[in-house]
């Protein structure tokens, strides 16, 4: 695996001579690209160069213990760093998910349970929310249809990095693990007799696609605006802002109605068909691909659960990686770090057995 690095490094290296060349920057979307790429190059770069660097000291340590056998100790330990090093490299050079380094679009909508399952939504967009925060990401409300109780019956919010993430550390590298169905269990505060119930709700995690990504023939789209409502139906705009956006070929529609004019709706809509066009693209070439992808965890069906918060414990479970906790107050306030970390790591070694197999 490690004989691909030479060419990496010259790759690396091609790089660096562009990105010093201020013509490339007037390009931004190209020069983000390539920002990215250095990016995840440059750490792979600097993790060999670690590793043949203790390679190296360890061999002069043993050549200096025939005159001293304290260096016996010393190549010891660097043989040990070596081996943490080996593997850290190894995860670098697996092949990722090429949307690993974009934002993210996150689609939250209500399921079985009525408006206890609305309110559920908009506990959700709260931790997500809150998360992004954490992380230092920004959070765009695109469009929202709330509930009568203030839940959400749809929302969809863009999360975006400042600057150039390190590899994996990209909105949609973490965020695409909440892709499924996640159930709640709690009393509602519908609920008279104080009994537990349960309902679910549904997150859609997709790439930010860019407009070089997704092509869109004009042609092809079927325009509706009418007038935005809010929860009950009263009225919330006097003009026709709102605006329903079809895809013909693939019949895909979205609709947004968060902003006060239409044009903003428009480019909110067109933001979102071009995320759903990219994921309906990989999902395709997913499917054509599926035994050298098998593993992944984000793979999994969407119709499954993959998560439960159980209000009366406390606890949160992670029905894909086994992973417990009862610090679901904590969670549900943005501290998904861990919960998303069992998944990376899961998918991570079904990446590195599917390259053993």
């Amino acid at each position: 695996m490690f004989e691909a690095v030479e060419s990496l490094i010259a790759e690396h290296a091609e790089l660096e001579q562009q990105l010093a060349d201020p013509a490339v920057h007037s390009d931004q979307s190209r020069a983000r690209k390539l920002n990215q790429r250095y990016a995840e190059l440059s750490a792979i770069v600097r993790t060999y160069r670690e590793w043949q660097q203790l390679g190296d000291d360890a061999e002069a340590a043993r050549e200096l213990a025939g005159e001293d056998e304290a260096f016996l100790e010393e190549a010891s330990q660097m043989d040990a760093r070596r081996v943490v090093v080996t593997e850290r490299l190894r995860q670098l050079l697996v092949p990722r998910d090429p949307s690993d380094s974009k934002d993210a679009l996150l689609e939250v909508k209500s399921g079985e349970g009525g408006e206890e399952s609305a309110l559920f939504a908009g506990d959700l967009l709260r931790m997500y929310t809150r998360y992004a925060e954490q992380r230092g990401w920004s959070t765009e409300v695109l469009d929202a249809n709330e509930s009568d109780l203030g839940g959400y019956k749809s929302v969809t919010v863009a999360v975006k990095a400042k600057g150039t993430p390190a590899p994996g550390e990209a909105p949609y590298a973490l965020l695409k693990f909440e892709g499924g169905v996640h159930r709640v269990q709690r009393v509602p505060v519908t609920e008279s007799q104080g009994r537990v119930h349960t309902s679910a709700a549904g997150v859609l995690v997709m790439p930010e696609a860019e407009q070089v990504d997704v092509t869109i023939n004009e042609n092809d789209l079927r325009i509706d605006v009418f007038r935005s409502s809010g929860p009950g139906g009263q009225s919330v705009n006097t003009t026709d802002s709102a605006v329903r956006i079809t895809h013909l070929p693939t019949g895909i529609v979205v609709s947004c109605q968060n902003e006060k004019s239409q044009l903003q709706n428009k480019e909110s809509a067109m933001r979102i068909l071009r995320a759903r066009l990219l994921a309906a693209a990989e999902e395709a070439a997913d499917a054509e691909a599926s035994s050298a992808r098998r593993s992944q965890v984000r793979t999994v069906d969407r119709s499954e659960r993959i998560r439960t918060y159980n209000y009366p414990e406390n606890r949160i479970s992670d029905h894909r990686t086994g992973y417990k906790a009862y610090n679901l107050d904590q969670v549900l306030d943005g501290a998904l770090e861990p919960v998303i970390e069992s998944c990376v790591q899961a998918d991570m070694a079904e990446r590195l057995a599917a390259i053993g197999d």
